[in-house]
């Protein structure tokens, strides 16, 4: 495995942990339809995914700051 598939595998995975844990902390206050409802397809869901892709740019851009990576 490369260096850069690790990278991105790492980034992913602090989004996905961190994105999914503002979300269920803010889910008590967030409006009734933006709250997910377990094993149902819902706007929640699509909420959810919005948390963990802001974070998912958020760790891209600080990942970025540190310079540019080289696929080896």
């Amino acid at each position: 495995m490369s260096k850069l598939m690790v990278a991105n595998f790492a980034h992913a995975l602090v989004a996905v942990l961190a994105g999914n844990a503002a979300y269920f902390l803010l889910m008590p206050h967030l409006p009734p339809p933006a709250r997910h409802v377990p094993y149902r397809m819902d706007f929640g869901l699509a909420v959810d995914f919005a948390f963990c892709a802001v974070i998912l740019w958020i760790v891209k851009v600080i990942a970025g700051w540190r310079g540019p990576r080289r696929a080896e």
